[in-house]
């Protein structure tokens, strides 16, 4: 992955997540695999679980741990209220942000004789 693409995602990852459990609780593991099958290949497994102590401590998500047959038992996160009220937040912001960069991607001049 390159450096502007991992700088981008450093900026996502947290709404990326949350838009995740947005369609069903998971754990970390789980999280990790779901974002690989959507192309996030290179995303490293620490990284996901030190985002998904953030946004517990910041009361995005509920937790339950849940007993696992391999060891201690699993931390399975659910977006609360105050997570999909964040989540509502980052598809706005991130709404505001891609319209300004269509703008001037489309004025910038690389699609000058397109027009």
């Amino acid at each position: 992955m390159g450096k502007q693409m991992t700088e981008m995602l450093k900026g996502t990852l947290e709404g990326i997540v949350l838009a995740l459990l947005a369609t069903g609780s998971a754990y970390g593991y789980e999280i990790t695999a779901r974002l690989r099958e959507r192309g996030f290949t290179d995303i490293a497994e620490g990284t996901i679980y030190a985002l998904l102590v953030r946004i517990e401590q910041r009361g995005l998500v509920d937790v339950e741990k849940v007993p696992s047959e391999k060891g201690p038992p699993r931390k399975v996160y659910t977006l609360n209220e105050r997570g999909r009220e964040d989540l509502d937040e980052f598809w706005r912001t991130w709404g505001f942000l891609s319209e300004r960069l269509a703008q001037l991607h489309t004025h910038d001049g690389s699609d000058e004789g397109n027009n």
